[in-house]
């Protein structure tokens, strides 16, 4: 249980950093979810958004974290 609690820490941390960039450099992310392979349709009464290559980028950008962390911690 040890190592889950050091993950969660870590996990924490990398939300708090995050939150913060979010609020003092949130126009440097604002390319994020109008990427080509993002559908985005606006019609009269419909509207979708559905970001597909920003969620594969950000799956990327989670696997390597999770990767590092967990190289680092020894698993």
């Amino acid at each position: 249980m040890s190592e889950l609690g050091k993950v969660l820490i870590i996990i924490g941390l990398l939300i708090v950093v995050l939150g913060f960039l979010l609020i003092s450099f949130g126009n440097l992310f604002s390319w994020f979810g109008k990427l080509p392979g993002d559908i985005n349709i606006n019609k009269e009464n419909l509207k979708v958004f559905i970001p597909f290559t920003s969620m594969i980028l950000l799956s990327l950008i989670i696997s390597l974290i999770l990767n590092l962390i967990f190289k680092f911690l020894g698993k």
